[in-house]
């Protein structure tokens, strides 16, 4: 096969009868995934994390330093290999895509643009064939693109590899090679979780970029939007609580927020359609609906725990209360160390008595990770707490 052949395939059938689509919404709608070219029916039926993936780089939450950077690449039209990493949720993959869309427009996704998860697919043979392929054609009609969407004109195609951290070291050192040999022709932008995964001869050709947790500030910003275009019924202090519990994750706020919305939609009489939209009547979606979702426990719950290991002195009591608030609300021992270490981090106690049980709580936490039992690692935590209790007394003493 020829290199314009290759090309060429991509493209539509000659002949092939086209029908009219009605779109969503204009490439202007900040925020809504418009520029994915969805029907109206498709859209309404995504997950809100495909909905509302952002369209452009100014659309991304977050990380201004990071987009400033890469606009001033494209802006030149000098854009290295790329490696973005970091924790999920952070924007990682709607940064790459968004960069996409800015280089080569909507028009020329398909025949530019190479996306592959690597977790799938992260053997050698996909290097060897699909990526080296790809990479050894060259778009011979690179003419000018749409000015209204401020596309860059580029040459060069673009690879994303999505969780590349999965790829095996011979996929890897293979992949190496090809980044240098069709550098003319091809840009690389690498996506992981986790970097100690990528052998250093990888990360030495890319120039890196590290996602941190997004804020809460940009979470909130998003979540508000959502719960206005979508009419979500939910409470503000339900809304704090999400931005919190998602700990800088905008898949995850957006996640629970859909999981929250869809289970306070009232069901349906049999035999009737479901009715959805903004004028559905819903009901409200509450701290408890949050923390129900997340399968968190409940601030109440641990102040009751804390409360009980403060001032009850029969460890019985204490082991009762707490094995009986793991079997009644289905909570894990782990989940609740994670809450009980912020709780105590905020009781106004000797410095002392707080690095103690901070660091019980991390030595619960390892051996509960290494596969110890619950029912005595609980034990522990209980002895955990009252050590540092007794140190405290000795302090005031």
């Amino acid at each position: 096969m020829s290199d314009y052949e290759d090309d060429v395939e991509m493209e539509d059938a000659p002949g092939k009868p086209h029908t009219d689509i009605t779109f969503s919404a204009t490439d202007k709608a900040a925020g809504k995934r418009s520029a994915a070219n969805l029907p109206v029916e498709a859209e309404d039926n995504l997950p809100w994390v495909e909905k509302y993936r952002p369209a452009s780089l100014s659309d991304v939450s977050g990380h201004h330093d990071i987009l400033a950077t890469i606009n001033k690449f494209v802006a030149s039209n000098r854009l290295p290999h790329l490696l973005f990493y970091g924790p999920p949720g952070t924007g990682k993959t709607s940064t790459a895509l968004a960069l996409a869309r800015r280089i080569y427009g909507n028009q020329n996704l398909r025949q530019m643009v190479l996306e592959l998860n690597a977790s799938d697919d992260r053997g050698i043979d996909v290097v060897r064939e699909q990526i080296r392929t790809f990479c050894s054609t060259k778009q011979i009609f690179a003419g000018s693109f749409d000015k209204s969407q401020q596309s860059s004109i580029a040459s060069f195609k673009l690879i994303i590899l999505d969780e590349a951290d999965a790829m095996t070291s011979t996929a890897q050192m293979a992949l190496r090679r090809i980044m240098e040999k069709y550098t003319a022709n091809a840009r690389f932008c690498i996506i992981a979780n986790y970097t100690h995964k990528l052998s250093p001869a990888l990360l030495s050709r890319c120039t890196r970029f590290r996602f941190s947790p997004l804020k809460e500030a940009d979470i909130k910003l998003l979540v508000d939007k959502v719960i206005e275009e979508e009419g979500v019924n939910i409470s503000s202090d339900a809304v704090e609580s999400l931005v919190t519990l998602s700990k800088g994750d905008m898949r995850r706020a957006l996640n629970v927020l859909q999981a929250c919305n869809a289970s306070s939609t009232p069901l349906h009489a049999p035999g009737q359609q479901a009715r959805e939209g903004r004028d559905t009547k819903r009901d409200l979606i509450t701290l408890e609906t949050i923390y129900d979702c997340i399968a968190a426990p409940h601030p109440a719950d641990i102040k009751v725990i804390v409360h009980t290991l403060l001032k009850t002195s029969n460890i019985g009591s204490c082991l009762s209360t707490i094995n009986t608030l793991k079997r009644t609300k289905g909570l894990a021992l782990a989940d609740i160390l994670t809450a009980l270490g912020d709780q105590l981090s905020e009781v106004d106690v000797p410095a002392q008595t707080r690095v103690t049980w901070l660091e019980g709580l991390a030595d619960i936490e390892y051996r509960l990770s290494s596969g110890g039992s619950e029912s005595v690692q609980t034990g522990g935590l209980v002895g955990v707490v009252k050590n540092g209790v007794a140190l405290m007394e000795n302090f005031t003493a």
